[in-house]
């Protein structure tokens, strides 16, 4: 089948990154998406309504926490069954999944209104700020079906073998993102509602784009009749929940990163913490793309080795992925730590200027935060290849130690012994600890899975 030729090609780097690289791409693009607004929101309204994107990062993190789990795990279950050659009922289970999307989002979409005015009380917000928050997330929650279809759309077209689509549905939602955040901040004086208007819509390009694309019966994935089948629901969330707990507790340490910040600076502080963790999500956002690359041929070649248990070829091509994965993470995670330290000024410059009090906390905190990306790539690439292994709880396991256990720790401890650098110094110091949990269940389960 030609869809499927690349899953039969040898593994080398030339095929992996052809397989790869359009998701970095395509992955970076998406950091872009709240990268932009932060920008045009900062320069153009000022750095309390930047302040009010992160407050309401939380919130906007479980609809990503939800949809990452259904696409995530619900393409490491289709995918292995594409592997074993169960093609029919793997579409079927594909449509099933989309159509779980659609009902979950409008769900998200009713509660999310029914407790927004609850959400930023007992904060201590300036009227300001608060208003802010509110406005920008009222707009943001009408796109939460586009969204939860955006992200499962992403994943399913690079299984399907259509990852240059999905890059070119990201580079036109982020033109579009960029273009209307100026139009409809600085043209139509929207303010910060226009900025969610603007990345809501972008979302919408690939949402649009993929009931196109998996309406062509063409697509090596495309909607059928689907089966309820509660297995595959329940695999799906298990298989995802790793990728969903990493979600959802970044927004969780989010808010203990305002709330300490609002402690110990104020909301400069926090307007600090948004730019900081722009330059962290552009930076990861390079594994991101790679580990969503490589699940696919992770999930097939582990289908494919339970199907032929005695071929050895089949074995090698697991063993050889992972081998070279791991020095196309380590080779991204110097590049990009060289790349951080030496941009740190400009980078932030764009974002506030040089007599901002919130420009020299921003250059302190990305200096020391930066160390957390010599990490950072391993840990997500581990937690990420576990899952496409349809190993769902060791993937769990890493990505809520990672995201939470070890976050809280260095949270609380870190800045009572160090005050403000220590709250910079929280993520590096979580991202070592991980990455040490990380390469022990590498090599406890090495044996098992052959790579």
């Amino acid at each position: 089948m030609e869809n499927s030729n690349v899953y039969e090609k040898p593994v080398t780097l030339k095929n992996i990154l052809k397989f790869a690289v359009p998701t970095i791409v395509m992955t970076v693009f998406m950091s872009f998406y709240t990268m932009v607004d932060g920008l045009f929101v900062s320069n153009l309204i000022g750095t309390n309504a930047l302040s009010a994107i992160n407050l309401t990062a939380p919130v906007i993190q479980l609809v990503t926490a939800i949809s990452t789990m259904l696409a995530t795990g619900g393409s490491a279950v289709i995918m292995k069954k594409m592997g074993e050659q169960k093609t029919d009922e793997a579409k079927a289970d594909f449509t099933f999944l989309i159509l779980v999307n659609v009902i979950v989002g409008i769900v998200m979409c009713v509660v999310g209104y029914l407790a927004m005015n609850h959400i930023f009380a007992g904060m201590n917000l300036s009227a300001d700020v608060e208003g802010y928050c509110m406005e920008y997330l009222s707009r943001y929650l009408v796109f939460t079906v586009p969204i939860l279809l955006m992200n499962n759309f992403t994943l399913y077209m690079i299984a399907s073998e259509k990852a240059n689509l999905s890059l070119i549905c990201s580079v036109m939602g982020g033109v579009l993102n960029m273009v209307l955040d100026y139009v409809f901040i600085a043209g139509f004086d929207m303010g910060i509602s226009g900025a969610a208007i603007a990345t809501g819509l972008g979302y919408s390009v690939t949402a649009v784009v993929g009931l196109f694309v998996f309406s062509r019966k063409k697509s090596l994935l495309h909607f059928k009749k689907p089966v309820f089948r509660f297995k595959v629901l329940a695999s799906a969330a298990t298989n995802g929940c790793s990728e969903m707990a990493t979600a959802l507790v970044t927004g969780i340490i989010t808010m203990m990163f305002n709330w300490t910040m609002l402690y110990y600076v104020g909301e400069d502080g926090v307007a600090a913490v948004t730019i900081i963790m722009y330059v962290l999500m552009f930076a990861s956002s390079l594994y991101t793309g790679y580990s969503y690359g490589v699940a696919p041929m992770l999930s097939f070649y582990y289908g494919e080795r339970s199907l032929n248990e005695g071929n050895i070829q089949t074995h090698e091509k697991l063993k050889k992925l992972v081998a070279l994965s791991m020095k196309v993470i380590a080779v991204i995670s110097v590049v990009t730590v060289a790349a951080s330290f030496m941009l740190t000024r400009p980078l932030v410059s764009v974002f506030a200027r040089p007599d901002n009090p919130v420009y020299d906390l921003a250059v302190t905190g990305n200096r020391i935060c930066t160390v957390a990306l010599f990490f950072i790539g391993f840990n997500i690439f581990a937690s990420g290849m576990f899952t496409a292994l349809s190993n769902g709880v060791v993937s769990a396991i890493l990505a809520f130690s990672r995201s939470f256990v070890f976050m809280l720790i260095t949270m609380i401890a870190l800045p009572i012994i160090l005050g403000v650098n220590g709250i910079w110094l929280a993520t590096p110091v979580a991202e070592l600890m991980a990455l040490v949990l990380s390469g022990f269940m590498f090599f406890k389960y090495r044996k098992r899975y052959g790579y």
